[in-house]
């Protein structure tokens, strides 16, 4: 029970930071210390994550840190990828999603203090 606590509250704290902490923090964490597989991990992720959202959206809106539009126009893009992306997630191996998931987190790293 604590160390899932644990996972929540670094995961948010990520979140609000950053602007992430879903896949980043909680798929790891799941898997690896609660040791879940990789389907179920990014699954619970996605659930964990709406909350996290919510509370961090109000926070930049209430600071006028959003651009709106852009936002609302991810967010339909983000919507339709995401149906597709959960209908193939039965279909791909669990080592192909871990494998492809570490190289956009180290290219993703890599582009962020400018190697990319």
């Amino acid at each position: 029970m604590v160390k899932k606590i644990a996972i929540g509250i670094i995961a948010g704290f990520i979140s609000g930071l950053f602007s992430t902490g879903g896949g980043l923090i909680l798929v790891p964490a799941f898997s690896y210390f609660l040791n879940l597989d990789a389907v179920k991990a990014r699954a619970t992720s996605i659930m964990c994550i709406l909350p996290m959202v919510i509370t961090t959206s109000f926070f930049y809106a209430k600071n006028n840190y959003m651009d709106w539009k852009i936002g609302i126009l991810c967010a339909i893009g983000g919507a339709i990828g995401s149906y597709v992306g959960s209908k193939i997630l039965n279909k791909i191996p669990s080592y192909i999603l871990k494998i492809t998931f570490a190289i956009f987190l180290i290219y993703v790293g890599l582009k962020m203090i400018g190697i990319l």
